[in-house]
C-alpha cells in the first residue's frame, strides 16, 4: 500500500486513537501539540482540527496532516501558516512525530516531505523547523529534506516537567528544488 498524506478524518478514528495511546504508553510528549488534544468524540475532534487553519483564538492558522498508509495513521505533522514571536523562538513552522512503532522506516523523511509539499502550496517561501539536538532521528529528518542548521540555543525547562535542552533551529528555502526521498 501507498503511504499519503491526508488531513483528518474520523475515518482514521482506531488507528488515531490507537496511536496516541502508543505515544502516552511510552512516556513521551505529544508532538506535533495537535496529539496532545482530548478525543472524546472524534468528529468533533476533527472539526477542531480543521477549524485552527482559520484564524482560531491563541493559535496562528494552522493545518493538521496525517501520513497514513490503509487504515493506519504512521505519523502527524503541523503545518503553521505564519511565525509568531513564540513560534521564531520554539516550534517554527512544522512539528512533526511519527507513531513509536512506525519509526525507523522512512516515515518521517516522507512525512516532512510532503508537508513540505503542502507549505509550497500555500505559497510559504522560507520555513523554521526546531528541533533538540539530541533528537537524531528529528535532526536526520530536516537535514535530509533541505534544512540548514543556522541557531543553537539552550530551551530552558518547561512546566511539564521536560527537562531544558539544547534546541536547533533548521530554514528550509522552499524556491529550492526538493531533495530525493
Amino acid at each position: 500500500m501507498e503511504r499519503q498524506l491526508v488531513e483528518p478524518d474520523v475515518v482514521y478514528e482506531a488507528s488515531y486513537r490507537a496511536y496516541v495511546a502508543e505515544i502516552e504508553a511510552a512516556g513521551e510528549r505529544a508532538v506535533p501539540f495537535s496529539l496532545g488534544f482530548p478525543i472524546d468524540d472524534m468528529a468533533e475532534h476533527v472539526r477542531r482540527l480543521h477549524a485552527l487553519a482559520q484564524r482560531a483564538p491563541g493559535f496562528v492558522p494552522n493545518s493538521t496532516f496525517w501520513l497514513v498508509e490503509g487504515n493506519e495513521v504512521l505519523a502527524v505533522s503541523n503545518l503553521r501558516r505564519r511565525l509568531n514571536r513564540r513560534l521564531r523562538q520554539h516550534g517554527g513552522h512544522i512539528g512533526y512525530g511519527v507513531r513509536p512503532s512506525a519509526r525507523g522506516g522512512g516515515n518521517g523523511k516522507l512525512l516532512l516531505a510532503l508537508t513540505l509539499d503542502r507549505a509550497r502550496q500555500r505559497g510559504i517561501p522560507r520555513l523554521l523547523i526546531t528541533c533538540a539536538k539530541d533528537n537524531l532521528a528529528s535532526v536526520g529528518v530536516a537535514e535530509a529534506n533541505g534544512g540548514v542548521l543556522t541557531k543553537e540555543h539552550w530551551r530552558e525547562a518547561s512546566g511539564d516537567g521536560q527537562p531544558g535542552y539544547l534546541e536547533q533551529h533548521y530554514w528550509i528555502d522552499l524556491a529550492e528544488p526538493r531533495p530525493s526521498t
